[in-house]
């Protein structure tokens, strides 16, 4: 007598607990597919925001012309312009207050500027966390319903009194059916995250980067000129 132990007929044939481990990994898998898709689309667009700016921004143009685009917000606004937006808004209340110790006003805006960037850090690195635990964790609950499905399928054939490869089979290819989908789940979210953090880790560098040397740029202007008056390139 043959069997049908296709995938679609394993999965029917499955008990109950094993039918809903499979049923929660499918909707992991899906979730974790919609995060790697909307993470590159907003990792990439991160990265294209951030060179256009940092382009625009030692293109020559003076810093309060850069402030003014910032804050009305013409054309995409990037993490590193928001960063810069923060530091030169920081700057330039202090020198309103006539605060004129340079090292006061550098501390004001890199402090600023810090919180900016790990706001900024906090977004970009949003849901990765996710990606993480299903990596991690799908393989055992794929593991779990393979278990309960053996023990299942064991203990319905203990009231058989001839036991062959033809009476087991099914019921350990049901069992092992949800390792297969655990493994499905977890191997992408596990290469999707690798990726992501590599790539988050640069654009972390890049910011970190800028953060440093638009901190020197004020500190150039802070006591010559207001630093809307400097030019970025002096």
């Amino acid at each position: 007598m043959n069997q049908d132990l296709s995938i679609i007929a394993l999965v029917m044939h499955a008990s109950l607990v094993v039918q809903l481990v499979m049923a929660l990994l499918l909707t992991v898998s899906l979730a974790s597919w919609t995060v790697i898709f909307g993470k590159f689309i907003g990792l990439r667009r991160v990265r294209t925001d951030n060179e256009e700016f940092d382009q625009e921004f030692w293109a020559g143009r003076t810093l309060q012309e850069l402030y003014q685009d910032a804050q009305r917000g013409e054309g995409p606004v990037s993490p590193q312009e928001r960063i810069f937006a923060a530091g030169m808004r920081e700057f330039m209340k202090l020198r309103e207050r006539r605060v004129n110790d340079v090292a006061a006003l550098l501390d004001g805006s890199r402090r600023a500027m810090r919180a900016s960037y790990q706001r900024e850090m906090d977004m970009i690195e949003a849901k990765l966390d996710f990606l993480g635990s299903v990596g991690s964790v799908s393989p055992y609950i794929g593991l779990f319903g393979t278990v309960w499905g053996i023990m299942h399928a064991f203990t319905g054939l203990s009231n058989l009194q001839q036991v062959t490869l033809a009476t087991v089979a099914p019921g350990i290819a049901e069992a092992l059916v949800a390792t297969a989908i655990g493994l499905f789940a977890a191997i992408p979210a596990v290469l999707a995250y690798n990726r992501f953090s590599r790539d988050i880790d640069r654009i972390a560098i890049q910011m970190e980067s800028f953060v440093e040397e638009f901190s020197n740029i004020l500190a150039r202007n802070a006591t010559p000129a207001e630093p809307g008056r400097a030019n970025v390139g002096q």
